[in-house]
């Protein structure tokens, strides 16, 4: 039986895909930055352990509670949208730290394992901006492409030794809350200055009035074809506006 550990399973996309492998039989470790109960159903082959990306500490204790993995799934992200110019500096940091460093922290920790065992699957979720050029969402944006980035050149370096890197790429999905959680510790005057407030009301306008988006079993399906595809595939979009952008592009 084999073992998935999925960062960020607390709700949304993370928490779908952490249901999703338990009812194909994995066994699966989902990982939160706070756990609560009942979030999850936890039972002999779903852990649900704290786990920070952002601490190392934190990141090294997870390891050493679950034991070896089969599969990393790099799933906990911190959202941001608003005008670039409004956005704190602090913000950007906080941002790449979670989006970006924190999916490399979680994937060097587990490359040993793999590498030495000679199989392994680090599946990073990153997000369907990088398919297309979206306002407002410039800092989000700038920490998934690194990811993608990074991705592609892991996947050549750990080819020869039977490890395989993957990127998912979920569309916008209305059930997240990503645009109050983007908002979230900002002011309105920070997120949109006063000179951008017109256009960016027409740019949200136009994003909420699309007729196509992503459920969370989207993902979660992408997720779980991801980590079985042999093909070299490296990209895996994820939900109908997903796949739409990434046809255009």
């Amino acid at each position: 039986m084999k073992t998935v550990l999925i960062t960020g399973t607390s709700s949304g996309y993370g928490r779908e895909t952490a249901l999703h492998f338990h009812a194909q039989g994995w066994n699966v470790i989902a990982t939160m930055r706070s756990p609560r109960p009942g979030v999850l159903p936890e039972s002999d082959r779903l852990r649900v352990i704290e786990l920070d990306v952002t601490r190392p500490e934190s990141i090294t204790a997870a390891f050493e509670a679950v034991g070896p993995v089969d599969v990393l799934v790099n799933n906990a992200g911190v959202p941001s949208m608003g005008v670039f110019e409004g956005t704190p500096m602090a913000r950007v940091r906080e941002v790449f730290e979670t989006n970006t460093f924190g999916v490399m922290a979680m994937t060097q920790a587990v490359l040993p394992q793999f590498r030495e065992r000679g199989s392994g699957v680090v599946v990073n979720v990153t997000s369907s901006v990088v398919l297309g050029h979206m306002p407002l969402t410039a800092v989000y944006k700038a920490s998934k492409m690194a990811v993608e980035g990074f991705t592609a050149s892991l996947a050549l370096e750990l080819a020869p030794f039977g490890v395989r890197a993957k990127t998912v790429e979920p569309g916008a999905c209305l059930t997240t809350n990503f645009a109050a959680n983007a908002a979230k510790g900002a002011s309105p005057a920070e997120l949109v200055p006063a000179p951008y407030a017109a256009w960016a009301k027409k740019a949200m306008d136009d994003f909420t009035g699309q007729d196509q988006f992503t459920k969370e079993s989207d993902v979660a399906e992408t997720v779980w074809r991801a980590v079985h595809d042999t093909t070299g595939q490296l990209r895996f979009p994820a939900g109908a506006d997903a796949v739409s952008l990434s046809q255009a592009k």
